[in-house]
């Protein structure tokens, strides 16, 4: 029974030692002025442009995760019969198995994980999508909830989940809640899939385009495409997050971009006819 909830435990706080373990070293990279050159915004904009300080990003930040782990550790407790683990993409539920299905049970091989995380992928991608989007469209939504995330005009690392704790309970926990449950993954596998995610968000925050960064080899969904959304001109596009670009080029939300030097310095994501 340790071991299961030494699993649990993992899976609910490791993703949050990751965010900020990883945010903190785009903190690091961005106080040296080598990495201007690679900028996306110039780092004056981060306080001139931005409407929330970086102290009230920080604490606002703290606390969504903080009321992330309290709803996990609570419907944890609460159930016998399923896990309830958080993550920065926090599962609602999990199949929770007793101490002998536990010991005897053998993990899945990486071609299952290998599955299971593209399910998970796919998953969140959608239900993240369409949840996003309508938070535009529904005035309401986007004054009372989704608009304290865009007070980020120009994206850090560490402000990825900044946002209201219901739009982090909505888009991301019960995001995560489906994901998981869809694909099948056993907590263990959990923990790697939303560091993963955590890691693939605060990426696409980071306000730096680094030559070889293995997620803009790999994803057309990254930092420079989810900064046009940030962007007044690209309000209204870009909504797909965390992962792939596909609902935005099906549904027509798709603002494709090109990356210019800036004659300060650093470089711009343009937006492009598509």
């Amino acid at each position: 029974m340790a071991a299961f909830v030494s699993e649990e435990l993992l899976g609910t706080f490791v993703p949050v030692i990751v965010y900020w373990l990883y945010s903190g070293l785009y903190v690091l990279m961005g106080s040296i002025s080598r990495f201007d050159d690679y900028r996306l915004h110039p780092r004056k904009d981060e306080d001139a442009k931005n409407l929330a300080s970086k102290s009230t990003v920080v604490k606002g930040v703290l606390v969504q995760q903080a009321f992330q782990i309290a709803v996990s550790l609570l419907l944890f407790t609460v159930s016998k019969n399923h896990a309830y683990n958080h993550t920065q993409y926090l599962p609602l539920v999990q199949i929770i198995h007793d101490d002998s299905e536990t010991s005897t049970s053998s993990p899945p091989s990486l071609l299952v994980m290998f599955w299971q995380f593209m399910i998970a992928m796919v998953v969140l991608d959608t239900w993240q999508y369409f949840i996003h989007r309508y938070m535009h469209i529904n005035k309401f939504l986007y004054h009372h909830i989704h608009s304290k995330h865009h007070l980020l005009v120009a994206p850090y690392g560490f402000g990825a989940l900044y946002n209201h704790p219901l739009e982090g309970l909505l888009l991301d926990t019960v995001g995560g809640a489906l994901s998981f449950l869809a694909s099948g993954m056993t907590p263990r596998t959990s923990i790697f899939f939303f560091s993963f995610a955590t890691i693939k968000t605060v990426d696409d925050h980071c306000g730096l385009w680094l030559p070889g960064n293995i997620f803009h080899i790999l994803f057309s969904n990254n930092s420079a495409y989810h900064d046009v959304h940030h962007q007044l001109y690209g309000s209204k596009y870009n909504f797909s997050q965390p992962f792939f670009v596909t609902w935005d080029k099906i549904l027509g939300t798709h603002m494709p971009y090109s990356l210019v030097k800036r004659k300060e310095g650093g470089l711009e994501a343009r937006p492009l006819k598509d």
